[in-house]
């Protein structure tokens, strides 16, 4: 939704917002875009009534601002339908869809685009540090847009991404999430579905070779061409050669090296992430010979292992991992990257899916890469923190404060630590109260 309203700023729209807790970098930027911003959800920040009201999918009936909204019968909308009608009309969209990977692979592609010479548009659900905003409108024909499988609105139960009309549509991954919108995970493949049939013929479809849960997507009917991308496996597009975490790594498209790869960024999921990039933009136009160099100047998304400081030796990262899969690639590109340094990972379960008992059978494995675990325990968790840590023994502990977690780092981080914060929230700020209690 910030986005969004930057979108609409930049085409000449007076632009204000209501929004409770927003945090940097979001908040920062839409300062920046001089749009305002009003604490929580007032009848009377619809006075005088707006032109049109974009209505996010976090608000729901019995919102004070949204009943307003409906009594005075306020011209509403959708985020993804007020962006589809005044922004991507006559658009080439470029879609970036999945579970894990969507912000880093519509940031890599954006970058080839941009390195390519073809400004495009995005809107993009984190900071590529690249770009240093979130959206932008860009210049004509090329957009791309993180394509999110979450619903639209309470109006629209529809996903988002089928309002968006992707010309070339990268599918990374699909495993069950968003337990608070989907039963299981044939509900969310149905929406896959309804995504795939919005691809027009002359269209592309990248995904990877081996997913399971995509697979059965596509079995419902498709519609265009596909082409598949895998890591290490034979494929249409596939690494070889890589380094052991991922920073270097050999591009093959049809059984045909295409240059080398050197960047950054760390791990497999990453390796996946930048091969379907370099197939999307393909699509468009730009060779490989010109997306592989563009790679090398990539500088990652913020809040992706993203270095927030160093103090006497101990670095503090933060990274969005907040699914057991994104927890065990992010340790594990961490890990191949700091060989045997100690990994103290601090862990907020925030989400919805997180905070019910869906996941937690898998989480304390997808932890064991690290050698000191700290688990956030909110009193809304819906499952027992302890038990589920038990199988990592000593290691794990459970907090029921942010800064009982702050005090224990500080009693125990040593020169050569690697301090690991994952959250898709705020996390109370404590990545730099770790670093002035460090300091």
């Amino acid at each position: 939704m910030g986005g969004i309203a930057l979108l609409a700023r930049a085409l000449g729209h007076r632009v204000s917002g209501s929004d409770a807790n927003v945090y940097p970098p979001m908040s920062t930027q839409l300062e920046q875009a001089g749009i305002k911003l009003m604490e929580g959800f007032e009848p009377e920040h619809l006075q005088p009534a707006p032109d049109v009201v974009v209505v996010g999918n976090a608000m729901s009936r019995g919102n004070p601002a949204v009943e307003y909204m409906l009594d005075q019968g306020l011209a509403y909308t959708s985020g993804p339908q007020w962006l589809a009608e005044h922004v991507l009309q006559d658009r080439w969209v470029l879609a970036v869809a999945g579970t894990h990977g969507k912000t880093s692979t519509a940031s890599l592609l954006a970058w080839i685009l941009q390195e390519a010479g073809l400004e495009p548009g995005f809107l993009i659900g984190g900071v590529p540090e690249n770009f240093g905003v979130s959206a932008r409108l860009g210049k004509a024909p090329f957009f791309v847009v993180e394509a999110d499988e979450y619903d639209t609105a309470f109006f629209d139960k529809r996903s988002k991404f089928v309002h968006y009309r992707s010309r070339t549509l990268v599918l990374n991954n699909l495993e069950f999430d968003h337990a608070d919108i989907f039963d299981d995970l044939a509900m969310i493949q149905r929406q896959f579905h309804h995504l795939v049939r919005t691809v027009p013929g002359q269209g592309l479809i990248i995904c990877p070779n081996h997913d399971p849960a995509l697979a059965e997507v596509l079995d419902m009917g498709v519609w265009t061409p596909i082409e598949r991308f895998d890591p290490t496996d034979e494929a249409d597009w596939h690494g070889a050669n890589a380094t052991a975490d991922g920073q270097a790594f050999d591009v093959v498209c049809d059984g045909k090296p295409q240059g080398r790869v050197e960047w950054d960024l760390l791990g497999r999921h990453n390796l996946a992430n930048a091969l379907a990039a370099i197939a999307a933009a393909r699509h468009a136009g730009v060779p490989p010979s010109v997306s592989i160099p563009a790679l090398s100047s990539f500088r990652s998304v913020k809040r992706r292992m993203e270095l927030r400081g160093e103090v006497a030796g101990i670095r503090v990262y933060d990274d969005f991992a907040h699914h057991p899969t994104a927890i065990e690639t992010t340790l594990d590109g961490l890990r191949k990257r700091v060989g045997d340094a100690r990994i103290i990972a601090l862990l907020e379960p925030r989400s919805n899916t997180m905070k019910q008992n869906i996941h937690t059978r898998r989480l304390s494995g997808s932890l064991d890469a690290a050698d000191r675990i700290l688990l956030f325990a909110p009193d809304d968790l819906q499952w027992d923190a302890a038990s589920v840590m038990a199988p990592l023994g000593d290691r794990a502990e459970v907090f029921e404060t942010t800064q009982g977690m702050v005090d224990r780092v500080k009693a125990m981080a040593e020169p050569g630590d690697h301090v690991l914060v994952m959250s898709n929230g705020g996390f109370e700020a404590i990545h730099q109260r770790l670093l002035d209690a460090l300091q």
